[in-house]
């Protein structure tokens, strides 16, 4: 899955959850959270992997439920200690939603749900090196590129764009969480007052 769209998941997951349940907006810290989380399983093992030739698959150690639900459970652990629960249980879901959806994102090349990495290192997935780090992202893109031209194309740029969107939509809906704006009125101490 594209970086894009697991942030998209993610926020919306995290967005709707707080709508719905606590009636609130995500904040700041809340939105990076989630960003960082969805992004964090790539961050480790794409480098690893692609550039430095550490692990075999980009698709390895950090997407291993083995390792992201304790790492999910210690962070949340932490954050709760620092009041900061959310923020924690922000980057909990991002990166949690992050394994699953690469583990279904093989329907959109017609090869099924594919587990494998999620079972790191009980079950080891075939290499998924095809160079450097550039090298990797091109042969990827031009992999989507291919199916977006096939006759199901139309349908998954269907998806991209209502999943895209979606996430978009709600984040300016929330204040465009995450982005500091120049001329936002300041409270006591310099603290930046938070519209909800």
């Amino acid at each position: 899955m594209w970086p894009w769209e697991h942030l998209a998941v993610g926020y919306l997951v995290v967005a709707l959850a707080l709508r719905f349940g606590w009636h609130r907006s995500p904040d700041a810290l809340t939105a990076v959270a989630v960003a960082v989380g969805t992004q964090f399983a790539d961050l480790v093992d794409k480098p690893l992997a692609w550039q430095f030739d550490v692990l075999q698959s980009g698709t390895s150690v950090a997407h291993s439920v083995f390792v992201a639900v304790p790492l999910s459970i210690l962070v949340v652990a932490v954050a709760w200690r620092l009041d900061r629960t959310v923020v924690g249980a922000a980057f909990a879901v991002g990166y949690l939603l992050h394994l699953p959806a690469d583990a279904m994102y093989g329907i959109v090349y017609g090869n099924g749900i594919e587990f494998e990495s999620l079972l790191w290192p009980l079950v080891s997935g075939g290499s998924s090196d095809y160079g450097s780090f550039l090298q990797n992202f091109t042969y990827y893109l031009t992999k989507f590129g291919g199916v977006l031209d096939s006759p199901r194309g139309l349908g998954i740029l269907a998806f991209e764009v209502t999943l895209l969107g979606s996430a978009f939509v709600l984040w300016v809906a929330d204040g465009l969480p995450g982005i500091p704006r120049i001329g936002r009125p300041r409270g006591p101490g310099g603290r930046r007052i938070e519209h909800r």
